[in-house]
């Protein structure tokens, strides 16, 4: 049996916190296989997300973080793809900003989601948020990462409900433990490993955030 498949779609919107917004482009993941799939974030464009579905089962919809820019059409996707959004509880205020008559499905740091004969396993991350989670596939050798590590280091942390240390803490004692291998699918941007990252952690903690 092949291991789980690995699909991105790239959607672009706006972020907002703060007073400020900005254009982005946001990477969703679609974990699974012919039959049933997870996706990783619910950025912007509902449609893009349920073509690349393609009439498979959605077992859930999982935010890693509460950013609108994260969570934009997850009610949507729940609803039309009859899945459930799942979310760090620690974002709920967060979510709240862009959802405020909607709900989550709570989730937490250590449970596993099963998908498509293999799972994925929630690891908090918190820093960028305080409900930062990312997604760890060990059978694909995979991270999805979220905003809390990227190629050339760690998330933003100069918002509200951020913190510096906490997301170097976060990267240093629960992602780069990893094997160096692990292929980081990150939530904006280009891909990297956790090897090309390791060896520049004293480098962001003296470049703060």
């Amino acid at each position: 049996m092949s291991g789980p498949r690995i699909e991105r779609v790239v959607t672009s919107g706006v972020f907002e916190l703060d007073g400020g917004s900005w254009e982005v482009d946001n990477n969703i993941w679609l974990i699974g296989d012919d039959e049933e799939v997870v996706i990783v974030d619910a950025a912007h464009d509902e449609k893009a997300i349920t073509d690349a579905v393609d009439g498979r089962n959605v077992v859930a919809v999982v935010c890693t973080h509460g950013h609108n820019d994260h969570v934009t059409v997850a009610p949507a996707l729940a609803a039309n793809l009859h899945a459930p959004v799942l979310l760090h509880p620690g974002d709920q205020e967060l979510w709240e900003m862009t959802h405020p008559d909607e709900k989550f499905w709570p989730v937490r740091d250590g449970e596993r989601i099963a998908v498509a004969g293999t799972e994925l396993r929630v690891v908090h991350t918190p820093g960028h948020s305080p409900g930062s989670v990312c997604l760890y596939l060990p059978e694909a050798g995979a991270l999805f990462s979220g905003d809390t590590l990227f190629s050339g280091g760690p998330g933003a942390t100069g918002r509200s409900f951020s913190d510096f240390p906490t997301i170097v803490s976060s990267i240093r004692d629960r992602l780069l433990e990893l094997p160096a291998a692990t292929k980081v699918h990150t939530g904006h941007g280009d891909a990297t490993t956790i090897g090309d990252e390791a060896p520049h952690l004293s480098d962001w903690i003296a470049r703060g955030h």
